[in-house]
């Protein structure tokens, strides 16, 4: 169960993966529009970028139906095309058939009558999730399935869709009843957090690191992230809707702690270095930090101490609930569609409801220090076995370099470093013989292996992983960095 529900997690960067395209263009727009209130003055020009606009905010719109085609997609055996098309049949056919309109009509009731569970289900993430989940399960089972001749053309992968359509009439029953109690559990469970106010958002930012290494804060994400019990805290902050220093409360305490306190923890981490690792440990940490800082993509650097120093994460969790909670209590609110880094923090600078955004900066530099002392302190005192305090920290770039080096002198083509570091990372799986699947989501290998026991997690560390999770028995994730689907590519073509 917790395999799939990581394998979940994978998928879910499908649909999540086109979010900074739609805040490229709606935050651009802000950022034109202000220039040309401030310097220009054409009001045209302004129309213009809103008609741009319109694109970025219609992603939004359309989150539900990419969330159903890209979990239909991603959760499914061979990736075909097949199940994406299930996937949005399957969501088609449910949202359609539960409009309040058919509900009152089945209930027989008045439309005004109909629960508020209705009223939102045609563009609802959490059925865009279920309905995707469903599809990919009957395209997994029923996609090699073999007809009469006489029904040959409609055998194998275009056999799935016609079978969700009548097995989503069934689901669509089920939910008639289920979906409102499901969504009354999930408000309420909303309601609760947001009531909370400020100390919410600390519990959720707490929650949210803290649930980092199985991979189900994604599951946590949904609930205030999109549109699934009507917070849609990410959905409203890009389409400028809601209450100024609310909305994006969500997300504002997380830039301080991925562009300032995870840099710091890194420099904590380069100071606490013995000097004879401490080169090499640089190169880790500063690359790890700047994809923090840059981008919000923090794994790599959080895996670097997670489960060499679990205590750091817990403090690391601690402090980003306190994060949120700061930013909240003083409704300090900037937002981003991919996570909370500087090139999201720029895009959403001149979002008109953002609420002083350059305070979360004054934040960034106060968590800075405090994730540096306190890192540094806590390392020294328990004599923490953070990178570049043992000598598995050794650089898989130091021994690239060599191989590089030592190919080059002998008139031999150097592999390319995504080969080089595949094969590296094959040997410490078990070998080819040991590869069972090959996946990967944002930064970790997602690797199911016949013998768990032959795998040796030495050997990864040494080929440049940041962290290795054994979430089940023979499933084995390794934490590999943003090039994870390089490393991916060319270890499929290894095997």
């Amino acid at each position: 169960m917790l395999r799939y529900i990581q394998n979940m997690g994978r998928a879910f960067m499908f649909p999540v993966s086109v979010l900074p395209a739609a805040a490229l263009l709606v935050g651009l727009g802000f950022i034109i529009i202000a220039i040309n209130d401030a310097f220009i003055g054409w009001e045209y020009l302004n129309v213009i970028v809103e008609f741009v606009q319109s694109g970025g905010t219609a992603v939004l719109d359309a989150l539900a139906i990419l969330f159903a085609v890209g979990l239909a997609f991603g959760m499914t055996k061979d990736k075909s095309g097949a199940a994406a098309v299930t996937g949005l049949v399957s969501f088609t056919v449910v949202t359609q058939m539960l409009q309040p309109e058919s509900v009152a009509a089945i209930q027989g009731i008045e439309v005004t009558e109909v629960g508020a569970a209705f009223d939102v289900i045609e563009n609802n993430v959490l059925i865009g999730i279920v309905t995707g989940l469903i599809s990919a399960g009957l395209y997994n089972r029923f996609s090699d399935v073999k007809l009469p001749d006489y029904l040959a053309f409609f055998s194998g992968r275009r056999a799935v869709p016609i079978i969700a359509a009548f097995t989503m009439v069934l689901v669509t029953g089920v939910l008639l009843f289920v979906w409102p109690f499901l969504y009354d559990l999930l408000f309420n469970f909303g309601q609760w957090i947001s009531g909370l106010g400020s100390i919410g958002a600390g519990l959720y930012g707490f929650f949210n690191r803290l649930l980092i290494p199985t991979g189900l804060h994604h599951a946590l994400n949904s609930v205030f992230w999109f549109d699934t019990v009507g917070i849609n805290d990410i959905g409203n902050f890009l389409a400028s809707e809601g209450e100024q220093g609310i909305t994006g409360r969500y997300q504002a305490g997380f830039f301080p702690i991925m562009m300032f306190g995870l840099p710091g923890a890194a420099l904590a981490m380069y100071h606490t270095a013995k000097t004879e690792y401490r080169k090499a440990a640089a190169s880790v940490l500063l690359a790890t930090a700047f994809t923090a800082f840059l981008t919000g993509v923090t794994e790599p650097l959080e895996f670097s101490f997670m489960f060499l120093a679990p205590l750091l994460y817990v403090v690391h969790a601690l402090l980003t609930g306190f994060s949120m909670f700061v930013a909240a209590s003083f409704e300090w609110t900037a937002g981003f569609s991919f996570s909370a880094g500087a090139i999201d923090y720029v895009l959403s600078y001149f979002n008109p409801i953002a609420s002083q955004p350059y305070m979360l900066i004054v934040q960034g530099l106060v968590f800075f220090a405090i994730y540096y002392f306190l890192f540094r302190i806590i390392i020294s005192k328990f004599d923490l076995l953070t990178p570049g305090r043992d000598a598995s920290i050794i650089s898989a770039e130091e021994e690239r370099d060599e191989a590089s080096d030592d190919a080059a002198d002998s008139g031999r083509v150097a592999p390319s470093k995504y080969t080089d570091r595949a094969d590296k990372l094959l040997i410490g799986l078990g070998g080819k013989e040991n590869i069972d699947t090959i996946d990967y989501c944002t930064t970790r290998l997602r690797i199911n292996v016949n013998d768990d026991s032959k795998v040796d997690e030495g050997e990864l560390k040494s080929a440049g992983a940041h962290g290795v999770v054994r979430p089940g028995k023979n499933n084995i994730q390794v934490v590999v960095g943003t090039e994870v689907e390089h490393v991916a590519e060319e270890m499929k073509k290894l095997v």
